[in-house]
């Protein structure tokens, strides 16, 4: 338990150099893109080695598995776009803070699922691979919406903070918010897809009708209708914002946070 437990403390050290000097200052991208790497390295190696034996299913690993996998992909959005860099105020300390959490459940690794069954091994990881994939891009994309929110309320009360102006302006982060929305719901719409194929080749039913599944489907409605009323109606700014976050909290409840209500009635 205490190598264990070292391992996690490890994995959070290595984020907080990312979470607490974009909140001190802007640096500059060549030093945000390595300190974004070494916060990405440290829950990727603690992953890997932790998923070796089998893909565990507790809401400790769970949570490595999406802070892995969102520093990744945020660090991937920051060399498409120069602007993304200046989001590291928001999710970096937000991922080292989902570190911690994860850090104070690792006493409940929760049981382990063999990536062998009766679906094929390649069925069941390319669903779970688009799955954090999924995930991942969701948790950029709701920051960057998060930021295009706090931008526009500072802007229309004229009273910036110092948080708003390490942010990048309004349109940028409007920018990559749809962007990577459109992304993750073409890749959310195949996972379900994938979903549906598992659940078939398993149990030999089309559906199941579970909490993951059904907010799924949720959060793959909410996203397609944000998008057709961005793209046909203009709809932008808070109302966008807060319809992203839902459906980042939907899909948030369909990963991790039916695991974490599993926890506590446990």
């Amino acid at each position: 338990m205490v190598n264990t437990l070292g391992f996690h403390l490890a994995a959070v050290l290595s984020m907080l150099p990312a979470a607490i000097l974009p909140l001190w200052r802007t640096a500059r991208p060549a030093w945000q893109a390595g300190l974004t790497v070494l916060a990405a390295m440290g829950p990727t190696f603690w992953v890997t080695w932790q998923m070796s034996s089998g893909w565990h299913t507790g809401f400790s690993a769970t949570l490595w598995v999406a802070i892995a996998t969102s520093a990744l992909l945020f660090f991937m959005v920051t060399m498409i776009n120069r602007h993304a860099w200046r989001l590291a105020p928001l999710i970096m300390p937000y991922l080292a803070i989902l570190g911690v959490l994860a850090t104070i459940f690792a006493a409940d690794p929760g049981p382990v699922l063999p990536l062998e069954g009766q679906a094929p091994p390649a069925w069941l990881v390319f669903h779970i691979l688009v799955s954090v994939i999924t995930y991942g891009l969701l948790t950029v994309a709701a920051v960057a919406a998060l930021a295009a929110f706090l931008q526009e309320r500072a802007l229309k009360r004229k009273r910036p903070t110092r948080l708003t102006r390490l942010l990048p302006p309004v349109a940028e982060s409007e920018r990559v918010s749809v962007g990577l929305l459109a992304v993750t719901e073409g890749i959310l719409g195949l996972g379900l897809v994938s979903g549906l194929a598992l659940e078939y080749l398993s149990h030999g039913a089309l559906l199941a009708l579970d909490h993951k599944t059904l907010l799924s489907f949720l959060a793959f409605a909410v996203i397609g209708g944000l998008l057709a009323a961005h793209r046909w109606a203009g709809i932008r700014g808070r109302v966008a914002a807060r319809t992203l976050l839902l459906a980042y909290l939907l899909l948030t409840l369909a990963f991790p946070g039916i695991k974490f209500i599993g926890l506590v009635l446990a």
